[in-house]
C-alpha cells in the first residue's frame, strides 16, 4: 500500500479532495493503531487516506452508496466511454452541446449497454456528457438535459488497490456508530450529505433534523467533522449554546403546509406554524 490517492478514482459529489493535505496533518496527531470509523464513506477517499497515512490503524469504511460497485465496473465504463468518445470525436468540439441525430445515437449506445450488461455507471457517465455537477441515474432523466462533449481523453485507471486494507460495511450511520461508540480511542470521520439536498449520488434525502442528529455522535468522542457555510450548522450551534433555556418554541403548534410549483420540474413546500397559548 504505497500510493496515496489525493482524489477519488471516479466522480463523486462532495468528495474531500481539497482537504487531502490538511486531513493528513490531522491524522498524524492520532496514535498509529487508532480505530477510524468513516460513518458517511461516500467515495472512500477519507478512509483510503486514513489507511495509507496510518497503515497500522483499523479503518471502517461505510460504503452506503456502493461506490465499490462502480470501481469494479471501471473496465466496462471505460469501454462505453471509448465508444462515445469515438462517436463525438470529429463532430463535437470539447465542452460543446451534442445535438440532433448524434445525441440520439449516444442514448441508443447507453441503452444498449444497459440491456447487454444490466449495469451503467450513470454518475461517471453524467460527468462525461452533461454540464458540470449535474447527474442523472437513468436515461429517461438524462433525456431531459442538454448533452455536452465533456468526455475525458483517457480511460479511468483501474485503481484495484484503492480500497485495500479497509474494513467495508454498508449500513445506516447510526448503526455503525453504535457498534464502535464504546471503542477506546475511536475517531469518527463525519462527512454527512449536504443539508436539504436530494442529489443523485446519495441514497437519502437529508433534512435539518437528520443533520442535527449527526451531532450526537460528536459528543464525548474524537472526530473529524466536515460541513460548509451553506448549512450554517456552526452558527446554529453557537446560538443554541447562548440560548439553552429556550426549548422548542414550536412545541404544540399547528402546522399547515402546501406544495407550490415554480415550473414543470421545480417545486417547494410552504409552511405555516401557529400556536394559541392558554389564557
Amino acid at each position: 500500500m504505497n500510493r496515496i490517492y489525493k482524489s477519488a478514482p471516479l466522480p463523486f459529489v462532495g468528495q474531500k479532495r481539497m482537504f487531502a493535505k490538511e486531513f493528513i496533518k490531522v491524522l498524524e496527531q492520532f496514535p498509529a493503531k487508532t480505530v477510524f470509523v468513516d460513518l458517511f464513506g461516500g467515495s472512500g477517499l477519507l478512509s483510503h487516506i486514513a489507511k495509507r497515512t496510518k497503515p497500522e490503524s483499523t479503518v471502517i469504511y461505510n460504503d452506503f452508496d456502493n461506490y465499490r460497485l462502480r470501481l469494479q465496473n471501471i473496465p466496462q465504463t471505460n469501454r462505453l466511454l471509448t465508444d462515445l468518445r469515438n462517436m463525438v470525436a470529429d463532430n463535437v468540439p470539447h465542452n460543446k452541446p451534442i445535438k440532433g441525430e448524434l445525441r440520439e445515437r449516444i442514448f441508443e449506445r447507453i441503452e444498449q449497454e444497459e440491456r447487454a450488461t444490466g449495469y451503467v455507471d450513470f454518475i461517471t457517465l453524467s460527468s462525461s456528457v452533461m454540464f458540470s455537477m449535474k447527474y442523472c441515474l437513468n436515461v429517461l432523466d438524462m433525456r431531459k438535459e442538454v448533452l455536452y462533449n465533456s468526455i475525458r481523453k483517457s480511460d479511468y485507471p483501474l485503481c484495484s488497490d484503492y480500497l485495500d486494507g479497509l474494513e467495508i460495511t454498508s449500513c445506516d450511520y447510526k448503526e455503525l456508530f453504535n457498534r464502535y461508540k464504546d471503542t477506546s480511542g475511536v475517531v469518527f470521520l463525519v462527512d454527512p450529505p449536504y443539508l436539504s439536498t436530494d442529489v443523485g449520488t446519495y441514497n437519502m434525502y437529508w433534512k435539518m433534523s437528520d443533520y442535527l442528529d449527526v451531532l450526537n455522535v460528536l459528543a464525548g468522542h474524537s472526530f473529524v467533522y466536515f460541513t460548509s457555510n451553506k448549512s450554517s450548522i456552526l452558527e446554529l450551534c453557537e446560538w443554541l449554546g447562548r440560548n439553552q433555556s429556550l426549548g422548542n418554541p414550536f412545541k404544540n403548534a399547528v402546522k399547515v403546509e402546501f406544495n407550490a410549483h415554480m415550473n414543470y420540474n421545480a417545486s417547494y413546500t410552504d409552511m405555516m406554524l401557529f400556536k394559541k397559548e392558554a389564557v
